[in-house]
């Protein structure tokens, strides 16, 4: 297979400056603010996207080191299979986060419900669209019956096992 290379196009720019008490997700990061510096030949992209509440940003973990197959993900205990899970360290570093956009000046995005780290290159934003963001009958696996129990966790408790 051929290497595939991401450039960034903007970075992330929050109060985390290390993964040690950086929220778990952005639920738990819940009025936490901070900009998105988008480069300026990126400028333009940006037109319209005022019109959403909320963004998804697409992100490289750049602090992330190394991967296991199999992890014990927060508010478990048991190991799971790497892909059923959110653990940051991952074969490619990719991070997604759902954030709610509250203005745009020129090239900086402001936003909050924060769970990245200060400095995270940024590779791509996309509008929240909930009529095609949203699905129904939603399945959680082995998280199910854990996923009301987020608000529960340490932000210490993010890394997996």
């Amino acid at each position: 297979m051929n290497e595939i290379i991401y450039q960034p196009i903007g970075i992330i720019h929050t109060p985390f400056k290390e993964q040690k008490g950086t929220p778990i997700q952005p639920k738990r990061g819940r009025s936490i603010k901070g900009t998105i510096e988008v480069f300026e030949e990126y400028i333009d992209g940006l037109d319209d996207l005022d019109g959403f509440s909320h963004i998804i940003l697409v992100y490289h973990l750049h602090k992330s080191e190394g991967y296991k197959l199999k992890v014990i993900p927060y508010l478990d205990n048991q190991p799971r299979g790497l892909f059923a899970t959110r653990a940051p360290r991952r074969p490619n570093s990719i991070g997604l986060s759902t954030v709610h956009l509250i203005k745009i000046e020129r090239n900086i995005i402001f936003v909050e419900n924060l769970d990245i780290l200060d400095g995270t290159p940024l590779l791509d934003i996309k509008p929240y669209v909930e009529p095609f963001d949203r699905n129904e009958n939603v399945k959680m696996g082995w998280a199910e019956d854990k996923a009301n129990r987020v608000d529960e966790c340490d932000a210490d408790d993010r890394f997996e096992k």
